[in-house]
């Protein structure tokens, strides 16, 4: 069955848990997002902080790896992400440690609060409720409380904005209230041009999704600021297309995956290079992609670039994961999966829990 993109009955047909309708709300998540931050207060001493510590799972997880990246060049103090049971040895009490469990029932995370507690660091838990909400107001550990139902991949805005601005309440970086705003306007923008209304010959998203059907994508990125980006692109294709898909960096890449653009010569017909491209990329990352694609386009089936769009760095940062996002949702329906449940995670789970 060959699935058509421009049927908007066959898209809501497919897409029994209405992702879409995630999707179009994004933009106006991230502004509630910025409301939820705004309002909270938490303890001045927790600005003496000589590191700083995002510690989740998954969905919850992408946040503080994108706090890490959009950083990089401000925060004075090093920005590490914890994705284990506990947390480093180095944490103590000097440590502002995020704890971001979306659902609040992640075992991983639980153990590194309960980790954190021991270690007296200072905590700030992120989450929709749960185990880990009562655990911290039990102990008296501020945390910011975000809307439930949502998948945890889904509540990207929910997760990442609060914690980006009680950093600058804290007076660990500048505030960023006309970057966030950009972000809401760049969002809104492309909502308008990806939608599932929009057909195929005009959506980027839909042309994309179209090129990647059946073949295995590669998603390239700069490392400055895009590295996660193209890391979010690959774990959308994994629990919104299920797809595998592989991610890797540049200049990193020049130096060892580039030589294995030989083998199998078969699969890598099947091929498909996603290159995340930004007007501010270095210029001799600009080059190395240039050279790469020059390189590997006789081995593999097509190679597409994607550009950001916006001024501000944070709003190129999220359009890119925002076309990302939607490519994943079109991808699942030209799979003819509905994108929401990840029944492999859900049994993963449930085996866990039956052995304690």
């Amino acid at each position: 069955m060959t699935i058509n993109l421009d049927n908007f009955q066959e898209i809501t047909g497919t897409d029994k848990s209405n992702l879409k309708q995630l999707l179009l709300d994004f933009p106006e998540q991230c502004l509630t997002a910025r409301k939820i931050g705004e309002k909270e207060i938490f303890p001045s001493a927790y600005k003496a902080s000589k590191n700083i510590i995002f510690s989740g799972l998954g969905g919850s997880a992408v946040s503080g790896d994108l706090i890490r990246s959009y950083l990089a060049g401000e925060a004075k103090v090093p920005i590490v992400i914890n994705r284990n049971y506990g947390l480093p040895e180095f944490v103590d009490s000097s440590s502002l440690v995020f704890i971001c469990s979306y659902s609040g029932n992640t075992e991983e995370t639980i153990q590194s609060f309960e980790d954190g507690l021991s270690k007296k660091a200072k905590l700030i838990v992120v989450t929709s409720g749960g185990k880990l909400k009562t655990l911290a107001d039990e102990a008296g550990i501020p945390f910011v409380t975000i809307p439930q139902g949502l998948p945890p991949r889904a509540a990207l805005g929910y997760s990442f904005f609060p914690a980006l601005i009680a950093l600058s309440k804290l007076s660990i970086i500048n505030e960023k209230n006309s970057q966030i705003e950009e972000v809401v306007t760049i969002l809104s923008q492309l909502k308008e041009k990806l939608r599932p209304e929009v057909k195929t010959e005009m959506n980027q998203a839909k042309l994309l999704a179209g090129n990647m059907y059946g073949k295995f994508p590669l998603v390239y990125a700069s490392n400055d600021f895009f590295d996660v980006v193209s890391y979010r692109w690959r774990t959308q294709l994994a629990e919104n297309s299920k797809s595998l898909s592989s991610n890797h960096v540049f200049p990193e890449l020049t130096h060892n995956e580039i030589v294995g653009w030989e083998f199998p010569q078969k699969l890598l017909r099947d091929f498909v290079v996603i290159c995340l491209r930004d007007k501010h990329d270095h210029p001799r990352i600009s080059k190395r992609m240039d050279i790469t694609a020059s390189i590997v386009k006789e081995k593999a089936n097509k190679i597409i670039e994607v550009w950001s769009e916006g001024k501000g760095v944070l709003a190129r940062i999220f359009s890119l994961i925002y076309v990302g996002d939607f490519v994943s949702f079109y991808l699942a329906i030209l799979n003819n999966v509905d994108p929401t449940p990840v029944d492999r995670i859900t049994y993963l789970k449930k085996k866990l829990a039956e052995t304690g």
